[in-house]
């Protein structure tokens, strides 16, 4: 099987309803017939879908938009190099192992966080007061994930190995069955789900994390060919979500109430998630380039990815239209 084949059929695997690969890839042309979003609930870019902001834009110009819905970032990122989808947005640690495994894709811009919204979470019951605690515990987390580097980062910063605990690679929605059953002893997770595992009957518990580890900024990305082809377009996709994100930060209650509405999740969850997000907006700048690097240095150094990158190396930088 080609690799291309291989991961159009894990996405699938993974749920998205995905459409035949992108009509650019047979015509070049001023504009493709349609942009396909990978997006997933707990993103900025469900307001921006809710909003249709992109949609008023592009209908005009004979653009149709898609959206395409994943359950976390590692599936959502194997669709942008397949193909499936043209642009989507996940945490800091997909895209780190999308380019250890040499996928076509850039960065374009990125969501700056202090990383209020991820935690890893006990019971309340639990004797682990902190994170060297976890230390001979079984720990779930989403592999691949920005929880994934929460929880490689605090563990670190806490004087413990990667071996120290036994790592229990679970999706959210199964780790959540698994944390209320009692089967695992640590959560690394982000919202809403950390949210909702708050405001459970059991109520969890976050761990104290060092301030200088728990920062996790998200990233907006683009397959590299359709970049390359249709950089106005992204351009465009980049000045309305910007706008968005504007102003969902000063429209909190009204954010809340779209991502309960559209995702399902209770309005009080989403309430307290949207309390600790950020709404920032920005092009990679050299901090934040630096410290995504910092985790890729880490993940190679632990074994966690098969070679070294360079983060720069993927960072879009926009031709003159």
């Amino acid at each position: 099987m080609h690799r291309r084949d291989f991961l159009f059929s894990s996405a699938l695997a993974a749920g998205a309803s995905l459409l035949p690969l992108a009509p650019w890839r047979a015509r070049a042309e001023d504009r493709p017939n349609r942009l396909r979003i990978g997006y997933q609930k707990t993103s900025a870019l469900l307001l921006v879908k809710a909003r249709r902001q992109i949609e008023t834009r592009l209908e005009p110009q004979g653009i149709a938009v898609e959206w395409v819905e994943f359950p976390f970032g590692p599936p959502l990122l194997e669709a942008l190099q397949a193909g499936a989808v043209d642009y989507g947005y996940t945490g800091d640690a997909p895209p780190i192992f999308a380019q250890a495994a040499r996928s076509e894709l850039y960065y374009v811009a990125s969501i700056p966080a202090r990383g209020d919204g991820q935690a890893i979470l006990v019971a309340p019951q639990s004797t682990a007061k902190s994170v060297a605690d976890l230390k001979g515990r079984k720990v779930a987390v989403a592999k691949g994930s920005s929880a994934h580097n929460l929880l490689v980062a605090a563990t670190e910063a806490a004087g413990l190995k990667w071996t120290d605990f036994e790592v229990a690679y679970l999706a959210p929605a199964d780790a959540a069955a698994a944390f209320a059953k009692g089967a695992i002893d640590a959560w690394s997770i982000w919202d809403p789900y950390y949210a909702l595992a708050e405001l459970s009957a059991k109520g969890a518990r976050p761990l104290p994390i060092d301030r200088s580890v728990a920062q996790q900024n998200s990233y907006f990305l683009a397959n590299r060919t359709f970049a390359d082809t249709y950089p106005t377009l992204v351009a465009a996709v980049n000045e309305e979500i910007g706008a968005t994100t504007a102003w969902a930060g000063a429209h909190r209650g009204e954010v809340a109430a779209l991502y309960a509405e559209a995702s399902g999740v209770s309005l009080v969850a989403q309430s307290r998630a949207v309390a600790r997000a950020e709404f920032t907006f920005a092009p990679l700048s050299d901090a934040v380039i630096a410290q995504q690097q910092a985790i890729a240095d880490r993940f190679h150094r632990l074994g966690l990815i098969p070679r070294p990158i360079v983060v720069r190396d993927i960072v879009w930088k926009p031709k003159s239209a």
